[in-house]
């Protein structure tokens, strides 16, 4: 049976605003990763990095919070929210896979790779093979969500929240400690620190079936079951301590492991050459060391994300404004982000050849925020302008934007 629910305005605000965020991530890769992983040219660049990446990496947990909002507990027989999620989700997730596939690299290396994981020269479809799993995971537990009770949701949301800390926790370990090889299904590879029944015959800890976004669904559920509407002064009252602390904990998490790898960090390290060493760079395992504060299922991050959610929750006016920009724009903002790195790569790189690099650029230091700022609006307008129309043409709109 089907249960129609009325429509959620703040949550087509919390979508526009989320895939905005999405681009401005993106946006800022380029001035902290390059040459054989990672490369940070100038100090501020480092600072610029931290400072746009932090404010906009609650993006993709906001998305699933949203979809956990809307969908979980099921309002469909599981049969009819696989067929919906199918064409909603899985087609053009598939299209735009074939795109990217075409467009970058080789075609025939990846599409044989394809039938082990996604391209990695269009990564973020990454997003879409976690979305699939949650989806998945939803008819299984939605008997349960349907009759939880607050207590009980609050201890299995509270295990959650203990593995927003593990990342912390093995970077804190890793130090001094032997690698550890261990591998699900038989894949080996590296885990510094096991933790908690890990070990190398086996990768599954104790809070292993409750890490990942399986957090970020049960949030959803909290919020729509538990959470009563707030006042703007309590809301600004819970989201605005937790909101500062995520970003502190991302902004200055990210921005300390950059300038320990730069020779130090201190406050002279800002001002005085001789106190830091740039340009810095090395391997991808130097980016993930430095993100261990951007990681999506980690604790700076989930603040940040319940700090956006709380205030989203306030967005409830609609009107013209609303009718004409900001609802087709929700509704297109799954195509909007298979389609973006495409606009994105064209913005970045002309940007970057028009207006220069680092402080030689032609707005001195202002020239890295100028150019992510613009690389940003320019892909999530060109882009919008390309999927409102599409996702309007019937049967073939969905196929493409979702």
């Amino acid at each position: 049976m089907t249960i129609e629910r009325k429509r959620e305005t703040w949550v087509d605000w919390l979508r526009i605003s989320a895939c905005f965020l999405v681009m401005m991530v993106h946006s800022t890769e380029p001035f902290y990763l390059g040459g054989d992983g990672t490369f940070i040219l100038t100090r501020a660049d480092a600072f610029w990095a931290s400072l746009f990446d932090s404010f906009a990496r609650a993006c993709v947990p906001l998305f699933v919070v949203a979809s956990s909002y809307l969908q979980f507990p099921l309002h469909y027989s599981t049969g009819e929210f696989f067929r919906r999620r199918a064409v909603r989700i899985l087609v053009p997730f598939i299209l735009w896979t074939i795109v990217y596939a075409l467009i970058w690299g080789e075609p025939a290396a990846n599409f044989r790779d394809l039938l082990f994981n996604f391209n990695y020269a269009a990564g973020h479809l990454w997003f879409v093979y976690m979305l699939i799993g949650l989806y998945l995971l939803m008819p299984l537990l939605s008997p349960w969500a349907e009759k939880v009770g607050r207590r009980e949701l609050l201890f299995f949301m509270g295990l959650c929240f203990l593995t927003m800390f593990i990342p912390f926790v093995r970077e804190a370990g890793m130090y001094g400690k032997e690698v550890c090889i261990f591998g699900p299904g038989g894949i080996p590879m590296q885990a510094p620190y096991p933790l908690w029944g890990e070990a190398s015959w086996n990768s599954f800890g104790i809070l292993y079936y409750f890490s990942g976004f399986i957090g970020y669904l049960l949030l959803g559920l909290y919020l729509r079951r538990f959470t009563p509407e707030m006042s703007w002064g309590r809301t600004l009252a819970i989201a605005l301590p937790c909101w500062i602390a995520g970003f502190g904990i991302c902004f200055g998490g990210f921005l300390r492991r950059v300038f320990a790898t730069a020779g130090g960090f201190s406050p002279e390290s800002f001002t005085d050459p001789s106190n830091s060493y740039f340009p810095v760079g090395g391997d991808c395992g130097l980016a993930a060391i430095w993100e261990t504060p951007w990681t999506y299922c980690s604790i700076g991050v989930l603040l940040l994300t319940i700090g956006w959610i709380l205030v989203f929750r306030k967005f409830n006016s609609s009107g013209g404004f609303y009718d004409k920009v900001v609802l087709p724009v929700s509704r297109a903002s799954y195509g909007m982000y298979l389609m973006h790195m495409i606009a994105l790569a064209f913005f970045s790189a002309t940007f970057r050849t028009s207006m220069g690099i680092g402080a030689d650029g032609c707005l001195g230091v202002m020239t890295t925020p100028v150019e992510i700022l613009l690389t940003a609006v320019c892909s999530y307008v060109t882009t919008a302008l390309i999927c409102v129309p599409l996702q309007k043409i019937p049967v073939v709109g969905k196929w493409i934007v979702g």
